[in-house]
Order: structure tokens, then C-alpha cells, then sequence
């Protein structure tokens, strides 16, 4: 190997270890945790709203972009935030440091194995 590939092959495994890496969740388990920990606040169906936005089609979306859910905060709105499963990850493993002055009353979800489970339901809502 000479030194120039010695670095390259450095580079590439420091760039794999800086990313976080998602476990495959189980999105029938996720159903299940989705219900207990976001179901009184967020719905999986189109359309309908509870106390926060509808959860349903969150992969890719905007954060704060459902023109007919009036709740959002002008955090969320401002956040720049695009859905995707490390976002989502971070945010209900903490919404208020991603989120500082969001409305999300909760304290967040420490288990990084319900997290995945719940990002691999949420995958399902198309």
C-alpha cells in the first residue's frame, strides 16, 4: 500500500464512524411504541390533526410545512429541519435541544432501540 492509499482508506473509515449508523427497526414494534409515547399528541393518518401535526408522510417533509396544522411553533417553522431518520432520531431522543423553543412537551425517548423502531414505522406512512 503506499501512503497515499494508506490515508484514503483512513478518510473513508473516519467518515463511516462520523455518521451515526441506524439499526434496522422493527416497524410492527414501532406501531406499538408510536401509540404509547406519540399517539395522544400526533396521528398516523392524513390529514388529521391532534394537538400536534399529523405524522403521516414525516419522511422528506419539512418541518412545519402542513399549511391546514395551525399548532406549530415559529421554532419548528424556522428550523430548516427536513425529516429524515437521523432528524427524527435526534429530535425524539431530544426535542428541546433540537428544537429549543418548540411547543413539544415531552421529554424525549432514551431508548435508541424504540427510536429506531419508531423511525421504521413512521417509514411505512406513505
Amino acid at each position: 500500500m503506499t501512503k497515499l492509499s494508506i490515508i484514503a482508506a483512513g478518510v473513508a473509515l473516519g467518515a463511516l464512524f462520523c455518521h451515526p449508523v441506524f439499526a434496522a427497526g422493527d416497524a410492527r414494534k414501532g406501531a406499538d411504541v408510536f401509540a404509547e409515547e406519540c399517539g395522544d399528541c400526533h396521528s398516523a393518518v392524513p390529514g388529521k390533526s391532534k394537538k400536534g401535526p399529523p405524522l403521516f408522510g414525516i419522511i422528506g417533509r419539512k418541518a412545519g410545512s402542513i399549511a391546514d396544522f395551525s399548532g406549530y411553533s415559529d421554532a419548528m417553522k424556522q428550523s430548516g429541519i427536513i425529516w429524515a431518520s437521523d432528524k427524527i432520531d435526534a429530535y425524539i431522543a431530544q426535542p428541546r435541544k433540537i428544537v429549543p423553543a418548540g411547543k413539544m412537551k415531552y421529554d424525549g425517548l432514551p431508548e435508541a432501540g424504540a427510536r429506531a423502531d419508531v423511525i421504521a414505522y413512521l417509514s411505512t406512512l406513505k
